[in-house]
């Protein structure tokens, strides 16, 4: 999702937009599996996930007020990048290659370093969103029943969307007046891809929950990777 804002709006905004949608459907998971959480995992986890998605999002408030940048010229080509699109490139890069070897993707962690992960998962997840990598790492090795894990999963990152929230201010002002009549065009058209998005993420929710069961998603995993890899080349090189 961050990729695809990322073609309709500048790189900051994506990252908020991409939290609101994560949050209304993370929230509308939660109602459906909450029931399976596993609470000792939840709280060993959620707490420092918490604190530090708070802290990874001021970091990224901090880089986007930065508006430093960086011009080259490629192929008699004038381009430009900036701090933000460096990290968040960097960022994607890393988390789809993470999530396409074979030798990472296998990963596990003892669940005595569930808090750890949880710093970590919390921190890149304010960042940049990327925060499910790390989780699924941690929570693989804390002997959880598949539904405990999908609920449970689903409540950090519940979890880790609010803490980014409450210090993406952007996002604050316009969560707020996302229902109001009184926006300019810009931001009605900004708040009707976030509801179309809403509503398309509540409906892979629903035929999900379905198929949770029935199917693999290792194809189409690759592929996501893959263009996961070249959006963070556009990214980190100005192309975008």
């Amino acid at each position: 999702m961050l990729p695809v804002f990322s073609l309709f709006m500048p790189l900051d905004l994506a990252v908020v937009a991409t939290a609101i949608i994560h949050l209304a459907n993370n929230a509308f998971k939660f109602a459906l599996v909450y029931k399976s959480i596993h609470f000792p995992v939840l709280l060993r986890f959620g707490l420092p996930a918490l604190l530090s998605a708070i802290v990874g999002g001021y970091l990224l408030t901090f880089i986007s007020t930065m508006n430093r940048t960086f011009a080259y010229t490629f192929l008699d080509q004038s381009l430009e990048t900036s701090w933000l699109k460096i990290i968040i490139g960097l960022l994607m890069i890393f988390f789809a290659w993470f999530d396409l070897s074979p030798r990472f993707s296998t990963l596990t962690f003892h669940k005595k370093y569930l808090p750890f992960g949880g710093i970590l998962s919390g921190f890149f997840g304010g960042l940049s969103g990327h925060q499910g990598a790390f989780r699924a790492a941690f929570l693989s090795k804390s002997e959880l029943t598949k539904d405990q894990f999908i609920a449970t999963s689903n409540s950090l990152s519940l979890v880790v969307d609010i803490g980014r929230l409450i210090v993406y201010s952007t996002g604050i002002v316009f969560l707020g007046k996302l229902f109001q009549t009184n926006l300019s065009g810009e931001e009605v058209n900004l708040r009707n891809i976030i509801l179309f998005a809403i509503s398309f993420a509540f409906l892979g929710t629903i035929i999900g929950k379905k198929m949770v069961k029935k199917v693999t998603f290792k194809n189409v995993q690759k592929v996501v990777g893959v263009l996961l890899i070249l959006m963070g080349l556009l990214l980190l090189f100005g192309l975008l």
